[in-house]
């Protein structure tokens, strides 16, 4: 079967390949485990940071890719919660089952590491960690929910506690967490503003349902924040862009406020101040999460027909180096996909 998996250059900057290889096609060797036959992949910037060389545990030559949806074409052992033919997403890690603090086991995202991904044309994974896509969903969509579905789920949902009614701030909108993090906080009614340095990420962003936005590059971008809430205090922030922000956001937020931590793209620390702690606001960090939370997103999901954003989508795991350059050019409003099969839902 074709495959991409990551190979080791001695390239300076660092920067391995994404290299495009046939493989055997995996079999099923236990029970319980389920044959994909992939449809649909999609891109995060994890794939970006390991060709980077900046991911920790990266194995060579394995193949790519948290992020797929595919119909199971063989199942094996006498489990009930597959059938052959079932349209179904991967949750993107292996590990963590149900504890809300963290996971039970050793813990690992699929692809370029221990555990194999999904940039294939076949996957074998556990029946337990597959789940049936909602009806509503294209292949495309559906490749683009499970990893930025889920730790967008965790941060909002079980991290920041948001609820009706209340002001939420998500900075960096335009990638795949925060769009998703924006569309489950729009669905669970919270009043939702963002920020960006693309002011047309802004106006999309709008159109998605939050009530404005504005440009962190701007002077004062607080303040403008403010004059739009009408200085009511935020709630809650969900950021994944970490350095000098957090002054500005223990500013924004009310006593006892909640920062939500799910990347540092922009620096890998943050100050936590005495103001802070004064005003009782605290910081939460977010990765990823349980087997029990990805169930509970698409059920979300399901419930309120929501729709991961698709910035592209391309023809082939040939097409891989093409995404490559969008996402590092930081060009996309929403998920990069890959087409395998002519008879997806598209």
């Amino acid at each position: 079967m074709k495959a991409i998996i990551v190979e080791k250059t001695n390239f300076e900057p660092t920067y391995h390949n994404a290299k495009l290889v046939d493989i055997p096609k995996p079999e099923l060797t236990e029970d319980g485990q389920a044959l994909l036959d992939v449809h649909a992949v999609s891109f995060n910037h994890r794939e970006v940071w390991i060709r980077k060389g900046v991911y920790p545990v990266i194995v060579f030559d394995t193949v790519l890719g948290a992020d797929g949806v595919g119909r199971i074409a063989e199942v094996k052992g006498n489990s009930s919660k597959h059938k052959v033919g079932d349209r179904v997403v991967v949750m993107p890690s292996v590990g963590w089952t149900k504890d809300p603090r963290g996971p039970e086991e050793d813990y690992y995202i699929l692809g370029g590491g221990p555990a194999p991904g999904l940039f294939s044309e076949h996957f074998v994974g556990q029946q337990d960690d597959l789940f049936k896509v909602p009806d509503h969903l294209t292949d495309a969509e559906a490749a683009a929910l499970p990893l930025a579905g889920l730790t967008a789920y965790r941060a909002v949902f079980t991290k920041g506690q948001v609820r009706e009614g209340q002001n939420v701030l998500i900075t960096g909108i335009g990638g795949g967490v925060a769009l998703m993090a924006l569309l489950f906080c729009v669905a669970a009614g919270a009043n939702v503003y963002v920020n960006s340095s693309d002011d047309a990420k802004i106006l999309k962003a709008i159109e998605l349902g939050a009530r404005g936005g504005v440009n962190y590059k701007a002077d004062k971008w607080d303040s403008q924040l403010q004059n739009l809430t009408h200085d009511e205090p935020f709630d809650v922030v969900i950021d994944g862009a970490g350095g000098a922000g957090f002054q500005t956001f223990n500013k924004l937020l009310r006593m006892g406020g909640i920062i939500v931590s799910y990347g540092m793209t922009v620096k890998f620390e943050v100050e936590y101040s005495m103001v802070a702690v004064l005003r009782n606001i605290e910081v939460r960090g977010s990765t990823m999460g349980s087997r029990v939370e990805f169930g509970e997103m698409v059920d979300f999901v399901a419930k309120h027909k929501i729709k991961p954003v698709v910035s592209q989508v391309w023809p082939g795991l040939e097409s891989a180096e093409e995404a490559f350059n969008v996402i590092k050019a930081g060009a996309q409003f929403g998920k990069l996909v890959l087409t395998l099969k002519n008879d997806s839902k598209l």
